[in-house]
């Protein structure tokens, strides 16, 4: 969406210098307009190169999240398959209605 804008805003700015070429204006001497423009595409350049710079960092964090998410899946995963075992093998215990519930719980 920022990027739009910004291709939006560059279309007004390209408007300005063409009607700054064709006409002028009688209340700033055409001079000063055509340096507030200039400054104007310079500061719109900036936005630019930043919004690129986020948008790499966006990506490169988003695949840092997709990463982790997997890798947590995977433990959480290896986790409950541990403690599964872990209960199952545990000695002298009775498999009754309670314990079955609780094992159940723990699996979910």
């Amino acid at each position: 969406e920022l990027e739009n804008q910004l291709v939006a805003k560059s279309k007004t700015l390209d408007e300005l210098k063409q009607s700054l070429a064709s006409h002028g204006s009688a209340e700033q001497a055409p001079e000063a307009q055509s340096l507030r423009i200039a400054e104007l595409c310079e500061m719109m350049d900036s936005i630019v190169k930043q919004v690129a710079q986020l948008k790499a960092s966006m990506q490169s964090t988003l695949e840092q999240w997709r990463a982790y998410d997997e890798i947590y899946a995977e433990v959480s995963l290896m986790t409950t398959r541990y403690l599964y075992c872990l209960d199952q093998s545990k000695p002298g215990e009775e498999a009754s209605l309670e314990a079955l519930k609780k094992q159940v719980k723990t699996l979910q």
